[in-house]
């Protein structure tokens, strides 16, 4: 089975992220997965709009830790940080809007996917945790995405406390657009990406597009921002309380 499934549905694509032995935790071909899938799905002219979420029942655990800290690394490892970078470039040149359903947790890694959704929808009790900072890591991808959409002291809420923030936590802080029940997380967002497709072909397109706009920079000067803010030493990924 692939690391990132993409179904199609008429005017909208499902991307999900289909590790669900490790909850759906990061390695270097759920990266380059998703990435591909993005491009793909972007240069559909039929696409309106995407969906990502995780497969069974969660959205995405962080670095898969078993394949990072390994004793025989993988073959991917030299390269991930060229992989990740090209996962972030493809969620920040995505035309058509994107809605995340995160069920149970995104955690580090998977809160930097999470918070590059254009609309979230969260169960209520679920949550998203930007941990690094209790880990003694620094969070770059994080922090560049909450910073091109969020405040200042939003994004200090969520970086510096390294705390996790449930469904209602983050509606009230603008983060999610909504926080339905446990159970029904997946149906909401498909409900919602379906509205949302039911508007004339492109407008979903042209008002990201215009969103967009006012961004000077371009991806890399972005994402460079926030990683060479944090260049240094660091230690092996762990698991975050």
């Amino acid at each position: 089975m692939p690391e990132v499934e993409i179904v199609m549905r008429g005017r909208w694509a499902e991307l999900i992220l289909n590790r669900p032995e490790r909850r759906n935790a990061i390695n270097g071909p759920l990266g380059l997965g998703l990435s591909d899938a993005l491009r793909k799905i972007d240069s559909d002219i039929q696409i309106q709009a995407v969906l990502l979420r995780g497969a069974d029942g969660a959205f995405c655990s962080g670095l898969d830790l078993k394949e990072f800290n390994a004793e025989s690394p993988p073959e991917w490892l030299v390269r991930f940080g060229d992989i990740w970078r090209a996962t972030h470039k493809a969620l920040f040149h995505l035309k058509k809007p994107l809605v995340v359903a995160l069920e149970r947790f995104a955690i580090n890694g998977g809160a930097a996917l999470a918070l590059a959704g254009d609309l979230m929808i969260v169960g209520r009790e679920s949550f998203l945790q930007v941990g690094e900072v209790r880990q003694g890591m620094a969070a770059p991808y994080n922090m560049a995405w909450l910073r091109l959409r969020h405040s200042a002291a939003v994004t200090a809420r969520l970086t510096l406390t390294g705390r996790r923030f449930y469904g209602a936590e983050l509606v009230g802080m603008g983060v999610a657009y909504a926080a339905p029940k446990e159970g029904s997380v997946v149906a909401e967002a498909v409900a919602l990406v379906e509205e949302l497709v039911e508007y004339p072909d492109q407008a979903l397109e042209r008002i990201k597009t215009t969103m967009r706009a006012y961004d000077d920079e371009s991806a890399d000067a972005w994402f460079d921002r926030a990683t060479q803010a944090t260049t240094g030493g660091g230690s092996p990924p762990r698991a975050v309380t």
